[in-house]
C-alpha cells in the first residue's frame, strides 16, 4: 500500500479522480482524465480537484486521456463488457455540457470509455446534490445483472422515480442484447434531519477483490440489503459500515473510492 499526500478540496474521489482503462490485449493501463465542475457548479471552493488526476499522474506516468467534457465517476456505471448505465437528470443537466446533445454525449463515453451501449435511466433519489448520480441508484453486478434501489413505500417521495428506474432496466438489454435480470435492493427510509433529507442508499457500495463495502443506516432493512448484496457476490465478503455521519456529506463509500484495476487480474 502506498500513500501520497497532497492538497485538495474533498473527500469525494470517485467524481474527480481518475477513471482506469484497461487494454487487456496489451496488458496496458491508462487513465481517462474528464472535467469536475463541482457537481454543475454548486461549489466554488472544491473546483480545484479536477486537477487530481494530473497530480497521480506524475507518478504513475500512464497513458492519460482527456475527453474535455465534464463527467464525475459517480454518474455512471459499467458492466466491464461494454455497457454502462446513468441517467438523464445529470448528463442531460443544462449544468454539465450544455453545448452537446444526447447522442454526443453517448459518442463520448463510448469513444473514451470502450462501452457499445448506453442505458439512461431518469432521475436519482431525493436529497441527492449530484443531480441524479446512477451511483445510488443501481450498479451491475455481474453480465446483465444489476441490482437496482426501489422504495416499497407508496408515500415515499423516491418511489415513482426509483419505480420508473426499475421498469426501465427490466424492460432493458446488455450490449449484447442479452434481458437484463434486474433485483430490487430495498431503500434505507428517510435519513436526514430537520434541514431536509440525505441522500442514504444501499447501492452506494464498493466492490473491492474479496470485499464488498456497503453503507448501513441503523434501519431494519439493513440487514435484508446486506444478504441481497451478499448473494450477488458469492465470492466476496459483504462488510456493512454505518454511513449515518458520512452521508451528511450527501455521499457515502463509492463515493470516496475509486478502483484501480491491475492489467493482470480478471473479474469475477
Amino acid at each position: 500500500m502506498e500513500f501520497w499526500v497532497h492538497d485538495y478540496a474533498d473527500v469525494w474521489f470517485r467524481d474527480y479522480g481518475p477513471i482506469f482503462m484497461v487494454d487487456t490485449a496489451r496488458r496496458a493501463l491508462a487513465m481517462t482524465h474528464w472535467v469536475f465542475n463541482a457537481w454543475g457548479g454548486k461549489y466554488e471552493t472544491l473546483m480545484k480537484d479536477t486537477r487530481i488526476p494530473e497530480v497521480i499522474n506524475e507518478k504513475l506516468l500512464l497513458p492519460r486521456f482527456a475527453p474535455g467534457i465534464v463527467l464525475e465517476g459517480g454518474s455512471i456505471d459499467v458492466d466491464g463488457i461494454g455497457t454502462l448505465l446513468t441517467t438523464e437528470q445529470c448528463l442531460l443537466n443544462s449544468n454539465r455540457n450544455p453545448s452537446l446533445t444526447r447522442s454526443e454525449i453517448e459518442s463520448c463515453l463510448m469513444n473514451n470509455l470502450g462501452v457499445k451501449k448506453v442505458l439512461w435511466l431518469r432521475e436519482g433519489i431525493s436529497g441527492d446534490d449530484t443531480d441524479g448520480h446512477v451511483d445510488d441508484i443501481a450498479r451491475f453486478v455481474g453480465q446483465a445483472k444489476v441490482l437496482c434501489a426501489l422504495e416499497e413505500d407508496p408515500t415515499d417521495e423516491n418511489h415513482e422515480p426509483l419505480s420508473e428506474n426499475f421498469e426501465l432496466l427490466s424492460r432493458s438489454t446488455d450490449c449484447n442484447g442479452t434481458p437484463l435480470q434486474v433485483i430490487p435492493l430495498p431503500m434505507p427510509g428517510f435519513v436526514g434531519d430537520s434541514e431536509g433529507r440525505l441522500p442514504a442508499s444501499y447501492a452506494n457500495f464498493y466492490i473491492g477483490n474479496s470485499v464488498v463495502l456497503a453503507p448501513v443506516f441503523n434501519h431494519p432493512n439493513d440487514s435484508k440489503a446486506l444478504e441481497i448484496i451478499q448473494s450477488a457476490f458469492p465470492n466476496r465478503r459483504v462488510v456493512g459500515i454505518d454511513c449515518r455521519n458520512l452521508v451528511h456529506g450527501l455521499g457515502t463509500i463509492h463515493c470516496i473510492s475509486q478502483q484501480q484495476p491491475s492489467v493482470n487480474e480478471t473479474s469475477s
